[in-house]
């Protein structure tokens, strides 16, 4: 089989991807750099679970907020829709999105290629590879969400439960790569009230001020999917 065949190209071109997605991810854990976590970070936050309004609500009244049941829209948490819904078949947010793009990618370019031999083995040649595609995308969607499903359960949770990133503010996270200061985020993490842990990006507030690994930082405000800290200087403030 030459895999450079322009009927298989596409097909090989996704492995290929898959194969420079592993090589990264694997490069990222030798210098402790997780790529995937830093590429969930930097992508914009979407609402994935409908009963999420429900579920902050319920969190709010037991820590002595108002609760309303029927669960107001808030600006950063749009109701669930058709979009947000596919995202969450696909089990975004259940798991980093690099590893779905390469369950994706496997199950795309293995169809495609699957097909196109038998293709070549039973009729002499190979089909339109746009013609193979839609069959190799009906079989890479389920395998995506299969795969995901199985990563989200040998997986440590993160990033898996439905609260709004803004709930964050007021939370202490602690720098765990990289060196912040203005204009340039370091990695930090931070344990939600679930005790899920959470991976994001962090900046100091202040013009001036830097922190280096190992600091606990204090989050003030968010900005896109920054968050901006300054230095946490209450000893009754932790990131446990």
């Amino acid at each position: 089989m030459d895999l450079f065949h322009p009927a298989l190209l596409p097909f090989t071109a996704a492995l290929i991807v898959l194969g420079l997605i592993a090589a990264l991810e694997l490069v990222g854990l030798l210098f402790g750099v997780a790529f995937s976590n830093l590429v969930d970070s930097a992508l914009p936050e979407f609402e994935l679970d409908a009963d999420a309004d429900f579920e902050i609500d319920a969190e709010l009244s037991a820590s002595g907020g108002p609760l309303d049941v029927d669960g107001p829209d808030v600006p950063d948490m749009p109701s669930v829709g058709p979009l947000s819904q596919f995202l969450s078949w696909l089990c975004v947010g259940k798991v980093p999105v690099l590893i779905l793009l390469a369950a994706f990618l496997l199950g795309f370019g293995l169809t495609g290629l699957v097909v196109q031999e038998a293709s070549q083995g039973m009729i002499g040649l190979y089909l339109w590879p746009i013609l193979v595609a839609i069959p190799a995308v009906m079989v890479a969607l389920p395998t995506t969400r299969y795969l995901g499903l199985t990563i989200s359960k040998i997986m440590p949770k993160e990033e898996t439960d439905a609260i709004s990133r803004n709930a964050f503010i007021g939370a202490v996270a602690t720098i765990i790569r990289g060196e912040a200061e203005a204009g340039k985020p370091a990695e930090a993490k931070l344990r939600d009230v679930h005790g899920t842990t959470h991976y994001i990006l962090v900046e100091p507030d202040q013009t001036g001020l830097k922190f280096a690994q190992g600091d606990e930082v204090l989050l003030v405000k968010k900005s896109g999917t920054i968050f901006r800290a300054v230095t946490n200087t209450n000893p009754v403030l932790a990131n446990s």
